[in-house]
């Protein structure tokens, strides 16, 4: 199983950058297809964006295309979010798993514990 933890995230003002980064240990990093995910308060966790395992292929939510793009580096098992254009409604905590199935399909035993992103107006 992989051990996931994000970091990088923190306030920001509306039209700011962050950089969002999940370092991965345990099983090989480089044989699985990643992605982000997010949770607002009171709402239910929505997929953000997929990168295969590659790094070749990549995948966005309607609402970030454009303005997050999702990376890798497989020599350093991490994986990265670079979100800019922050806008208020992207506050979230995120969160990077592993997907089982392309490009949406979280696998559900293996989550970090998030990183807040929080965008003030």
């Amino acid at each position: 199983q992989v051990q996931l933890v994000e970091s990088g995230g923190g306030l920001v003002q509306a039209g700011g950058s962050l950089r969002l980064s999940c370092a991965a240990s345990g099983r090989t990093f480089s044989r699985y297809n990643m992605g982000w995910f997010r949770q607002a308060p009171g709402k239910e966790r929505m997929f953000v964006a997929a990168i295969s395992s590659s790094g070749v292929s990549t995948y966005y939510a309607d609402s970030v295309k454009g303005r997050f793009t999702i990376s890798r580096d497989n020599g350093k098992s991490t994986l990265y979010l670079q979100m800019n254009s922050l806008k208020p409604e992207d506050t979230a905590t995120y969160y990077c798993v592993v997907l089982k199935g392309w490009p949406r399909e979280a696998d559900l035993t293996a989550w970090g514990q998030g990183t807040q992103v929080t965008v003030s107006s």
